[in-house]
């Protein structure tokens, strides 16, 4: 995507990064949960845009999905959960921390009902988020848990890292910053290695955002920044990758070299006794998986989300962080894919992103005004002076 000013390119990489996450979530919802044999047996062949619910027209009752309809074009609570982050934006307009989970996140998860596309129905989004997100709603609405804390205890999954876009954008072009507050914000939610992959994440998202950034380049943010088992794991996959040009081929190497950091097995709908237990030695396995296959598609939005959604298992997380990752970037989110969502889950995925560029520019204002207020009083230390 060639820049036409500073803003408009902060604008459209934003877009590209929220409606992005968007569509990818609903493409790979449909298949969450199954492996790339089964999702092949099941569509004759691999998903190449948006497909209806695995059960057709039982969804409603078929288990272990009912009673959500999941497919033709309906997001998930990874889109929930990162619009109503961006709404905490909104009304902070500042950078956030754990506290403002605790005042600001919970009660709209709680209080304020929206329309659920995969219920068909206004609710409360606490009624649609799984345990792992009730337990923000449990642990500091109920237990009074100190905010930086809360997320200690929580299964680790990927819970927290599949909304952090908002933070990588935020501080667009930063990964360190985006890394640093992204590790404050989701210690409400996750613990561990959980926690980690959220601040790895926004720090991708944060490089994709960088004028010259290629999928080389962010996941080399990505490994700077990286510890313990989730930057072994993203290395590991990321070697894995190099080779490919199709997701067709990688789908298996990916598999094989996450394996040994992924703590749920190969039976995704029923994790090992170890599964999701803190950690230094492993990793969720959405973050790694979809860098590779941000690598194997070279950007490409169409295939590095189809790659991802075609991987299966928790594929609806990997294809919001392969899509929020390739939008960042610039490649453009097909129009058609983004029509049909918006309009299957009676949503404005463009709003969130205007919204989100607003509070982008006034917090990189009040960045530059506490940074040269900092120089100032450094310089009166007898630091150097920094020139405007």
């Amino acid at each position: 995507m060639t820049p036409k000013n500073s803003e408009s390119n902060l604008e459209d990489r934003i877009t590209g990064a929220l409606v992005g996450a968007a569509v990818g979530d609903a493409l790979g919802g449909p298949v969450e949960g199954y492996s790339p044999d089964q999702i092949l047996e099941r569509h004759a062949g691999r998903v190449h845009g948006i497909v209806g619910p695995w059960n057709g027209d039982a969804w409603r009752t078929a288990r272990p999905i009912a009673p959500y309809h999941k497919g033709d074009g309906h997001v998930t609570d990874d889109t929930l959960m990162t619009h109503a982050l961006i709404r905490v934006y909104d009304r902070v307009r500042d950078h956030l921390d754990a506290y403002a989970i605790a005042d600001h996140l919970v009660p709209d998860l709680m209080t304020n009902p929206r329309w659920i596309p995969e219920l068909e129905a206004e609710a409360l989004p606490l009624h649609r988020v799984f345990l792992a997100e009730k337990w923000l709603v449990a642990r500091l609405h109920y237990g009074h848990a100190d905010p930086r804390e809360a997320g200690v205890g929580n299964i680790v999954n990927c819970g927290a890292a599949m909304y952090m876009a908002p933070v990588g954008l935020v501080n667009a072009a930063n990964p360190r910053a985006a890394y640093t507050e992204a590790l404050d914000v989701a210690g409400a939610h996750q613990s561990s290695y959980g926690r980690e992959a959220a601040a790895v994440f926004a720090a991708a998202v944060a490089a994709a955002c960088e004028p010259d950034a290629t999928p080389d380049s962010v996941v080399t943010a990505c490994l700077r920044l990286a510890k313990d088992g989730t930057r072994t794991a993203i290395e590991k996959v990321c070697e894995a990758a190099a080779p490919h040009t199709d997701f067709e081929s990688a789908l298996r190497p990916l598999r094989d070299a996450v394996a040994p950091y992924d703590t749920v097995g190969p039976d995704y709908r029923a994790p090992s006794l170890g599964a999701r237990r803190p950690s230094r030695l492993h990793t969720i396995e959405e973050l790694p998986v979809a860098l590779g296959m941000l690598l194997v598609a070279a950007g490409d939005y169409r295939q590095a989300v189809l790659g991802a959604v075609n991987y299966g298992r928790d594929c609806d997380s990997i294809a919001t962080m392969a899509g929020a990752m390739a939008g960042a970037l610039g490649s453009p989110v097909p129009d058609d894919w983004s029509k049909t969502v918006s309009e299957a889950s009676r949503l404005d995925l463009w709003e969130p992103a205007a919204t989100l560029t607003a509070v982008t520019r006034e917090v990189f204002e009040r960045d530059l005004t506490r940074r040269r207020t900092h120089e100032a009083a450094f310089a009166e230390l007898g630091g150097p002076r920094c020139s405007d």
